[in-house]
């Protein structure tokens, strides 16, 4: 029912990809991005791993000698988030509560305001929160198909069924949109 009132044009991301690493980041940074937003639960990892594997560890090392800096944003606890930040060798924030614009805006700021809202690249999962609350604080999006869904918890689930009836309006009003982001595919 909330779908019915919010503008659909809110949740559509700049691009939409299988996983963060199919990301053409050169192009993001030759559009001028240097700081990169990234939720963590089924955008990074899935819910039911705690410590991030080597290979999520070197890719976002390469990002960062690409040039990119990083700050993990998620609405998750402390004790989820603070131990993976520490393996990362990332600041992260936790009980984002997105998508208020105000974790968004704590992202940015975490770097003493080194960064301008059009120098970062929000990377998430879901588009109730991720790109909902990045296209508010109108701050570009990359959306990722999550994960494991099947580890998700039950907020996030119902999440799911509204982003559901949320592609079914972006579908109806923007078809081309929709499918030149092959959001038909999430």
């Amino acid at each position: 029912m909330i779908h019915m009132f919010l503008p659909y044009k809110k949740f559509i991301p700049k691009c939409n990809v299988r996983r963060i690493e199919d990301i053409d980041f050169d192009f993001f940074y030759k559009e001028g991005k240097r700081l990169l937003i990234l939720d963590i639960d089924n955008t990074l990892m899935p819910y039911d791993q705690t410590l991030p594997p080597k290979a999520l560890v070197a890719f976002l090392e390469g990002l960062q000698r690409t040039g990119f800096e990083i700050v993990l944003l998620s609405n998750n606890n402390k004790d989820r988030i603070e131990p993976i930040a520490r393996a990362l060798k990332l600041p992260g924030l936790w009980h984002a509560k997105k998508p208020l614009k105000s974790g968004f805006k704590k992202a940015l700021k975490i770097k003493n305001s080194r960064f301008d809202k059009h120098q970062a690249l929000v990377v998430g999962d879901q588009l109730m929160t991720d790109v909902f609350g990045a296209n508010r604080t109108d701050i570009d999006v990359c959306l990722v198909k999550p994960i494991k869904k099947k580890t998700e918890k039950w907020y996030t689930r119902l999440n799911r069924s509204v982003e559901n009836k949320m592609l079914e309006k972006i579908a109806k009003k923007d078809p081309d949109r929709f499918f030149k982001l092959d959001l038909d595919e999430r």
